[in-house]
């Protein structure tokens, strides 16, 4: 009789993940709360008592204190009252289950919503609790038939299926089919977690070959109880939630199993692996005690390889023995010595092995090749690492998370990121590089990305995109400006184009633009004499419009007003020298200092008729002229030459003279 564990027994990400949240903020608080059991797992909740982590069956119990919310998801109304009243909520709840909290909001009232699961089961429970409609918790397809055949579902109504992530997954597949044949106005979603149909399709690979099937896992944890019930379809199925519950006496009533046969052993995704590691060797340590000969375990080893048989897909605990440039040899505890060579060790082709593994490590591996004929077995750690790591992109896919990692390679049509040791391919057309641009540009660079594409069929595809982290990012600052935007902020731009009317200017999420007139105080003809693309300029927002997505800017500075320094050093009555700067057909303007003009009226030129202005001034001629009006509020000025020429009579004029237009600008 030997032993053997199933491949995926244990915890699976979704817990990994909410213990490691729930640890850091034990770490950073002392002490925190998780409302209702982390996890379903006697052993495991217990010893996250000892750090601090205490469950509670109400929010009122840690108000004020901050709060977990486990793993299985909690209804919206009790996650919204928890953040009204707890000092911080970290939401520990599963991406798979969250995904499904998504599908249930974004029902209409109208809908209908079938959950295949137990209705008691905390995470059935926030599942309907996330629901805007009416939501039925069905274990079979029998109760399905019965909510149409009531009236509570009508055909016409829009109805949708989702599952409870532990669901026995062939149950699924088999309701599916029913459901799609006599209820076909019914959409269905399988949300059963990829984790979890890979940890039942294992155990009943496991069960089917094996004499007996040992089940480890907490007593109230329904995905161990599904696996119990799988293995108990195929062969002797044991369910226990420790190695203290294997008792000698139990092991002998096993002794009508096959000598030769298989004990195998699975757990639950909320079972600890120092758990499955005491069942294991627990199971050893009374199999041999309870052989008629009591042969030394070791022994038994050294004359019988099967427990530590090798073969091909066998993963085992691997301790590094010696690294070279090409490999690293490892022992296995099998008669064959083992090797990984440097391609897999990692999917990182730039990675040597010293930077990998060193002597005395412990990794995990599987077995590729065997040849008993020179006593060697080939291994790859790359292959466990890039399944766990396709677990955890999957993981991300759903959450929308975006992560980073760093260009290892540029291929034909992209570049590849290796993340959690999983090549991610990113497409040219979603890496920002324009068309015609240098993907090479990009390699040994940190980016950020998300996942758009995760295809466990074809090898472990997985796809990024870092367009998209890039729109989002843009997106998030995007609103951010919106809400803090206020007239008068002020900002460091660059000017990204150039037009008649003005420049617009990158101020970050946004280009706001700077009106010609609100470039500079002096006289500008076209901006292109003022700046040129990519200049670096300091703005100030004159108004907004978050609707259309406007900003208008000015890029003057309120401390160089020419107006402040023309009212102290002037007033009317002044005779000052002025130089002429544009001509028009109602009069002259000249300029008194750099950025105010004064406008000198066809009737204040001379004391005799003008008809064509170009005749007695020019553009650049320097006059001069008394100032002869002074609009403060519209920083306007009237000048005057006919003044100094005949005072008397200009003064006359001056009073039947018509108010100053507009100056060009």
């Amino acid at each position: 009789m030997r032993t053997e564990i199933a491949e995926n027994a244990g915890f699976c990400f979704g817990v990994k993940r909410a213990i490691q949240l729930a640890e850091e903020a034990a770490e950073k608080y002392g002490e925190v709360f998780t409302l209702g059991e982390l996890i379903h797992n006697e052993a495991a909740v217990a010893e996250l008592d000892k750090k601090g982590i205490h469950a509670v069956s109400d929010v009122s119990q840690c108000r004020g204190k901050p709060l977990i919310l486990r793993s299985h998801g909690v209804p919206a109304k009790v996650e919204q009252i928890a953040r009204e009243q707890c000092s911080e909520v970290i939401d520990a709840a599963c991406p798979f289950v969250k995904k499904i909290h998504k599908i249930a909001a974004s029902l209409p009232e109208s809908a209908k919503l079938i959950v295949l699961g137990n209705k008691e089961h905390p995470e059935v429970v926030g599942i309907m609790g996330n629901a805007r409609c009416k939501a039925f918790a069905c274990r079979d397809f029998a109760e399905i038939e019965y909510l149409f055949e009531s009236g509570e579902i009508a055909e016409s109504d829009q109805t949708a299926v989702v599952s409870q992530t532990t669901f026995d997954h062939s149950r699924f597949l088999d309701f599916s089919e029913k459901v799609r044949e006599k209820y076909r106005c019914v959409k269905i979603y399988d949300t059963v977690c990829s984790a979890t149909a890979e940890r039942q399709e294992s155990a009943k690979s496991l069960a089917q070959r094996a004499e007996l099937m040992i089940v480890v896992g907490g007593r109230n944890s329904s995905n161990t109880r599904k696996l119990a019930e799988i293995c108990g379809e195929y062969c002797k199925t044991v369910f226990v939630s420790s190695a203290e519950e294997l008792s000698l006496q139990m092991i002998k009533d096993l002794r009508s199993v096959n000598a030769a046969g298989i004990v195998g052993i699975t757990a639950g995704a909320s079972t600890p692996a120092d758990t499955i590691k005491e069942v294991h060797e627990k199971m050893n340590k009374e199999i041999i005690t309870t052989n008629e000969n009591e042969e030394d375990f070791a022994s038994l080893l050294e004359q019988d390889q099967s427990f530590n048989r090798l073969y091909t897909g066998k993963r085992v605990k691997a301790t590094v023995v010696s690294v070279s440039k090409k490999e690293a040899v490892v022992e296995v505890g099998a008669k064959q010595t083992g090797y990984i060579l440097r391609d897999e060790l990692t999917n990182d082709p730039n990675a040597e092995v010293e930077d990998i593994v060193k002597p005395g490590d412990v990794i995990d591996a599987v077995v590729i090749k065997v040849d008993d004929s020179v006593g060697t077995a080939q291994l790859s750690k790359k292959r466990v690492d890039a399944a766990l790591g396709l677990e955890k992109l999957e993981a991300v896919k759903e959450s929308g998370e975006t992560i980073e990692g760093t260009i290892a390679q540029v291929v034909k049509g992209g570049v590849i990121v290796i993340y959690e040791n999983t090549r991610v391919f990113i497409p040219a057309s979603h890496t920002g590089v324009p068309r015609g641009g240098k993907l090479d540009d990009l390699k040994g660079k940190a980016v950020k990305f998300k996942i758009i594409e995760v295809s466990s069929e074809r090898g472990g595809r997985v796809v990024g995109s870092i367009r998209q982290a890039n729109r989002e990012q843009r997106d998030a600052e995007r609103a951010k400006f919106w809400e803090t935007i206020e007239v008068g902020q002020k900002f460091e731009g660059e000017v990204r184009s150039i037009e008649n009317y003005g420049v617009f200017v990158d101020i970050g999420p946004i280009d706001g633009l700077v009106h010609t007139a609100d470039l500079t105080w002096n006289r500008v003809g076209h901006p292109k004499d003022i700046v040129k693309i990519g200049d670096k300029i300091s703005v100030v927002v004159k108004s907004f419009d978050p609707e259309k997505k406007r900003v208008s800017l000015s890029a003057k500075d309120p401390g160089d007003n020419p107006w402040t320094k023309f009212s102290a050093d002037y007033q009317k009555g002044d005779v000052i020298k002025a130089t002429v700067v544009s001509i028009t057909e109602f009069g002259a303007f000249a300029q008194i200092i750099p950025g105010v003009d004064g406008l000198i009226h066809i009737s204040q030129i001379s004391t005799e008729r003008v008809a064509d202005i170009n005749t007695v001034l020019k553009v650049g001629q320097e006059v001069d002229v008394k100032i002869i009006d002074v609009d403060e509020e519209k920083n306007r000025v009237s000048l005057s030459i006919r003044a100094l020429t005949a005072p008397a009579e200009a003064e006359a004029a001056e009073a039947e003279e018509p108010a100053a237009p507009d100056s060009e600008e």
